[in-house]
């Protein structure tokens, strides 16, 4: 599902996040539906590939299949048909009573607070039929109460969007999980084509860092509020295979001097030093994808690169990594600046914004601050209602398995 183009990210993909956060409720509505078609095909092709009973090995990174079709009815649920306060939108109180759900044994299974990661594989989990007859009906009730609402700044909106990104969060998740498995889905998620670009010179100035516009916003987007920043050159698109295999083919997964102590501790951890998924074929270098060897070309945006990784391009470039309020301000400033390619790594921990007040969901942003990195943009997988210029993505630095690259910047 190819959102982004080669001369950045499309008008239509810009539209349509700003309708989910700043639209009507017929625009929540759309979004809702468009999630639900999305994670109902994702979830057919896991049937296809792995049986009506889809099983997948114990990861860390994952969860398995059925386990994430019932935690998004579960969310959903929770936080709208459930919730007595979803009136008051980001003032509601997050540990208020709230009512038995359609399915009797939904918060033992589904509530991702108190549902340990590994005890997942073990649950007694609803089939697929049941489990996806739960999400039509909790949808069911979602639509009823959404059709009651008719403006765009009533506060009880903010549940309902969440609810929208979260599901394509997931569906991204699922994506990016087929593909490290080797498990074919219909949806494109071929790496995209850019031209080699010069860098974008921009500043120094003063920025307004972070949502400041009426509508929907997720808590880590906030405060908005102003930052200095020095003259700084940027790349005006992702760094690609051509500009990044010239360091893999000089050694650099064996140069010391290139990489952090973090990053040279997750090296140590390497059986095979070299980024994720590739070897040398008789063609050249290919990656693996959705359990097939994919020939690279030099002008695709590289692809499922973590932060260290990253990092060690740059130092190796004479370049380094942006920081989040680099990367917003460059995509809000600078026409030429193209994103969509992929997620980006940035030089950013994941920190709360001076200010920052947690929003009902909790466990979104706070248990997080400090030992993530800051991605920016979005990858072929990202629903264009997630892609918007402020949006903080976060992960962990070492994780490979995401639809993430990186761009370089120069200091002046």
């Amino acid at each position: 599902m190819r959102h982004g183009t080669s001369d950045g990210y499309s008008v239509a993909a810009a539209t349509e996040a700003l309708a989910l956060r700043q639209g009507p409720p017929a625009a929540v509505r759309s979004a809702l539906l468009a999630a639900r078609e999305r994670t109902l095909r994702l979830a057919e092709d896991f049937r296809e590939a792995l049986g009506p009973a889809p099983h997948i090995p114990y990861a860390a990174e994952l969860n398995p299949p059925l386990w994430e079709l019932g935690h998004i009815g579960w969310f959903q649920e929770w936080w709208i048909a459930r919730n007595p306060q979803r009136h008051l939108g980001i003032r509601a109180d997050p540990h208020t009573a709230r009512p038995p759900s359609l399915l009797a044994e939904a918060d033992r299974w589904y509530d991702s607070s108190r549902v340990p990661h590994r005890t997942r594989w073990e649950l007694p989990l609803p089939d697929a039929a049941r489990t996806q007859g739960y999400l039509a009906h909790s949808l069911e009730r979602t639509l009823h109460l959404l059709d009651a609402l008719d403006a765009p700044d009533d506060p009880g909106l903010y549940f309902f969007r969440l609810a929208a990104v979260h599901e394509q969060m997931h569906a991204e998740a699922a994506v990016a999980m087929a593909q490290s498995l080797g498990i074919p889905v219909r949806e494109n998620v071929e790496p995209a084509q850019v031209q080699e670009a010069a860098q974008l010179t921009v500043g120094p100035l003063r920025f307004g860092l972070g949502t400041s516009c009426a509508g929907f916003a997720f808590d880590n987007e906030l405060p908005a509020h102003e930052v200095e920043l020095p003259r700084y050159a940027i790349d005006a698109a992702p760094v690609t295979w051509g500009a990044f295999l010239p360091f893999v083919e000089a050694g650099g997964y064996e140069t010391a001097q290139w990489w952090t102590p973090e990053g040279l501790a997750w090296l140590a951890s390497l059986r095979q030093r070299r980024p994720a998924g590739l070897h040398r074929g008789a063609a050249g270098w290919e990656q693996m994808r959705h359990g097939a060897w994919h020939a690279l070309q030099p002008q695709q945006v590289a692809l499922h690169l973590n932060a260290h990784e990253a990092e060690a391009w740059c130092r190796w470039a004479g370049r380094r990594l942006p920081t989040e309020a680099e990367w917003e301000c460059a995509a809000l400033t600078q026409p030429r600046f193209r994103w969509g390619q992929a997620w980006e790594w940035t030089a950013s921990c994941f920190e709360p914004y001076p200010g920052f007040a947690p929003h009902p969901y909790r466990d979104y942003s706070q248990p997080w601050f400090g030992s993530r990195r800051v991605l920016r943009g979005a990858s072929a997988a990202t629903a264009p209602l997630l892609a918007h210029a402020r949006y903080r993505n976060f992960y962990e630095p070492h994780r490979r398995d995401i639809l993430a690259g990186f761009r370089s910047v120069r200091s002046a």
